[in-house]
């Protein structure tokens, strides 16, 4: 499937949680879209949040074709993507479900969409950096941003938890014919 609802609450929670309201932010979503499950749930979920600004940023071949369609802005060169974004979303590459022909080697993503501390000053200065793990440091995010102030990584595994739990328990609450 294309779809990671619960990832999609969390990171909606950790956003409304460190930078308020979303319908003044602007969010950039760096790396493989096309082939994560993350960001078109995330996308949907801040659209219906009210979010005017959502950027796309990776090579094309990493870009799915209808961003477009679904309000988001695409951008292939960093640099151009980051400026002035409020959160900063990072995802991994999905190797096990792309062509090798897609990219030439991790090495040379990092070197072209890696999240550095010189790449992170051209957002805002204070943005938050996420990340839905596993983050493969040396490839989407280096290592002084993964531990740095503004990433709030950590933060998105513990709702995380508390987001899954609700939702089991909604389930469960309604199968077994209890209101939610």
């Amino acid at each position: 499937t294309h779809a990671h609802p619960t990832q999609a609450l969390l990171d909606l929670m950790t956003i409304r949680k460190h930078k308020g309201d979303p319908t003044n932010l602007s969010v950039a979503i760096v790396g493989d879209l096309k082939h994560s499950r993350v960001a078109r749930s995330l996308i949907h979920g801040l659209r219906g949040m009210g979010c005017p600004d959502i950027r796309a940023i990776g090579p094309g071949t990493l870009l799915p074709s209808d961003l477009g369609h679904l309000g988001v802005r695409t951008f292939h060169a960093i640099e151009d993507g980051l400026k002035d974004v409020d959160v900063v979303v990072l995802l991994r590459l999905q190797k096990e479900r792309m062509s090798s022909a897609l990219l030439p080697s991790e090495r040379e993503f990092f070197n072209l969409y890696g999240m550095t501390e010189s790449r992170l000053q051209l957002a805002k200065d204070n943005a938050i950096v996420m990340h839905p793990g596993p983050i493969n440091r040396g490839v989407e995010i280096a290592n002084e941003v993964a531990d740095g102030p503004q990433a709030v990584i950590l933060d998105q595994v513990t709702n995380g938890i508390a987001i899954r739990m609700a939702v089991m328990a909604m389930t469960l609450s309604t199968q077994q014919g209890g209101h939610s």
